[in-house]
């Protein structure tokens, strides 16, 4: 298990990004959070196996539909069991 903080920076506020987000954490049983900072770029912190994490990685560089992603900054960390699900965070 690892974990890993996101922020992308781009397009990403507005259009759909945390429940897209959402929608992937749940379906691999990520665990931590998402959320739209002020500066308009969108925070995530999630742990899981590291392969997902790529995976994960590679997609928010994609983002959904109406997202035009302009940088993804990755940071890996030990995963510390904190989280039990994963979420929206408003």
């Amino acid at each position: 298990m690892k974990r890993v903080h996101l922020i992308i920076s781009g397009d990403v506020v507005g259009v759909g990004y945390r429940a897209w987000i959402l929608r992937y954490a749940a379906d691999k049983r990520l665990t931590g959070w998402v959320t739209n900072r002020q500066d308009d770029t969108v925070e995530i912190l999630v742990e899981g196996p590291k392969r997902d994490l790529e995976e994960l990685i590679k997609r928010c560089g994609e983002g959904p539909l109406l997202a035009v992603v302009k940088h993804v900054d990755v940071r890996w960390e030990e995963a510390t069991g904190a989280f039990v699900s994963f979420e929206v965070v408003y």
